[in-house]
């Protein structure tokens, strides 16, 4: 099993959502989060003053999948949430030893 993590531009949410669901995927975990990569944030000119944006507002999209649909997420996150602009985040998968589902106790694979 493995965790994948996608930090994504906020307004491809949707598309992504979409893009996981068509695939298969049942449930997914979105926090907001700030952050900035090799660009170091960006300047804005607000009411004549310009000024300097080091955190960029992100959406971080965590998925458990099996080994087999691992590959498939990545490649579905990346597709849907590309823009081609700087910015359009990172991709992480992360190895999984156990899960539950703390309602029935199901665990691992069924668990998902």
């Amino acid at each position: 099993m493995k965790i994948i993590m996608a930090i994504i531009k906020p307004f491809k949410l949707d598309e992504v959502r979409e893009a996981l669901t068509g695939i298969g995927i049942e449930g997914l975990t979105v926090t907001e989060v700030k952050g900035f990569g090799r660009q170091k944030g960006h300047t804005e000119i607000y009411r004549g003053a310009e000024y300097s944006i080091s955190f960029l507002p992100k959406l971080k999209i965590e998925v458990a999948v099996d080994d087999d649909m691992a590959d498939k997420t990545i490649e579905t996150i990346a597709g849907a949430a590309k823009t081609g602009q700087i910015g359009d985040g990172k991709i992480f998968s992360f190895s999984m030893e156990t899960a539950m589902r703390i309602r029935t106790g199901e665990t691992d694979s069924s668990a998902l």
